[in-house]
């Protein structure tokens, strides 16, 4: 039932406002001075008040550009300290009743930040219909997450809409999670991850078709355009999968595992967005950015391990997203990515240290928590001098002379 990315062997712990215009990220692009609160109540009622335009059975609509978005992204000026970009992601996004999504739809409100969703198709398809789903390499209606209960799905359906609303992303995660045996997602084609992704924005496009449901809302949203970029199961797969998202003009991809805390490059001309290494308090090795991989080291894959192990484990994996954040921060500000899952494993302690993260990270200077869309706004216009300098520094390199240099003649 629940979406894991169980990939905690992957090597790795096994052994600023006028960067965008006028508006901080979380306000709308008039510069106005409204409360995060009040911007997305009122983008809410906006979105209420605009024509709605239905797109196919009306399970989705246009209702106009998506509110409480940062203003305009512009080039950094030369000498210009860059930005402090964070972004907090969220593989899976769909609402089991935990209440993990309206939580932390609630923290972003309070922390001004925005964050990306990545939806599972399957989440918006009733089990009733599962034969709809032809995943490749496996049996129909096959899903390694199952699917959620009517009750679930309509929960979900709530907060994705609501996400969108306040200004948060909407990407992917697919379907149905394949990360061992012969279907798994590693060895998929380029024509096949097209399937994969044909089909699940078939089940956000159409749910109101498979499900029968007339009595709710539509998704407020274009899927088609706002569909830009996603995370693969368990990481896997990403070279294949490229060529497709290249074909289908997405701006980004955030399946690779491993990387450094460095300036991303492009891969087969679309941004990588990699997981990073950051630093685990008390081992010489380093974790990968996400919660389940803090979690497969702590208590080796287990989600239940026994509860006196919790405050230590909470304080720890705490440590290790601000350690991570604190290095980027005081040297070469190469962005920083978290991946999450609205999870309660051993206890909550990883929603609870990612909350406590936020919540140290908001608010210091230069600091924005974007969603990966407008992260990637702000990289695309940016001077490519610039971003070969910030590309060259390495994990916890200041630039020499400090950043006064940059964007300058040498």
């Amino acid at each position: 039932m629940r979406d894991f990315s169980r990939r905690g062997m992957l090597g790795l712990g096994a052994g600023a406002a006028a960067a965008f215009g006028l508006a901080a990220c979380g306000t709308g692009g008039d510069g106005d001075s409204s409360g995060p609160a009040d911007k997305a109540r009122d983008g809410q009622a906006d979105a209420g008040k605009r024509p709605a335009k239905p797109i196919g059975d009306g399970s989705t609509s246009y209702t106009g550009k998506q509110p409480n978005q940062p203003g305009k992204p512009v080039p950094l000026e030369p000498g210009e300290t860059p930005p402090q970009f964070v972004v907090f992601s969220w593989d899976g996004a769909g609402e089991v009743g935990n209440g993990l999504f309206p939580r932390f739809l609630k923290l972003a409100e309070d922390h001004n930040a925005h964050m990306t969703f990545f939806l599972s198709g399957l989440y918006l398809l009733p089990e009733s219909k599962k034969r709809m789903y032809r995943p490749p390499n496996n049996a129909v209606g096959a899903s390694d997450i199952g699917y959620l209960t009517d009750g679930h799905i309509k929960d979900t359906l709530k907060y994705v809409r609501q996400a969108w609303l306040e200004g948060h992303e909407i990407g992917t995660h697919f379907n149905g999670h394949f990360c061992t045996g012969s279907g798994t997602v590693a060895k998929w084609t380029p024509a096949q991850w097209q399937d994969e992704i044909d089909q699940a924005k078939s089940f956000v496009k159409k749910w109101r078709t498979n499900t029968g449901w007339t009595d709710l809302p539509s998704l407020p949203f274009d899927y088609d355009k706002e569909l830009v970029g996603g995370r693969t199961p368990c990481l896997l797969g990403q070279n294949n999968l490229l060529p497709t998202a290249k074909k289908l003009g997405w701006r980004y991809d955030a399946s690779s595992p491993g990387g450094r805390q460095r300036w991303p490059e492009k891969k087969m001309g679309v941004w990588d967005l990699p997981l990073q290494a950051v630093p685990f308090p008390g081992h010489s090795f380093e974790v990968l950015s996400m919660d389940y991989n803090i979690l497969a080291n702590q208590s080796q894959n287990s989600t239940k391990a026994p509860p006196h192990n919790y405050p230590g484990w909470r304080k720890q994996a705490t440590e290790a997203y601000i350690a991570g954040f604190k290095r980027a921060y005081e040297t070469n500000r190469a962005p920083f990515f978290i991946g999450n899952h609205f999870e309660e494993w051993n206890g909550g302690i990883y929603m609870d240290a990612v909350e406590e993260a936020l919540k140290h990270i908001a608010g210091k200077k230069d600091v924005r928590l974007v969603s990966f869309r407008q992260f990637v706004d702000w990289l695309d216009v940016q001077d490519p001098k610039v971003l070969k300098q910030l590309q060259g520094l390495d994990v916890g390199q200041q630039p020499a002379g400090g950043w006064k240099g940059l964007g300058r003649a040498a």
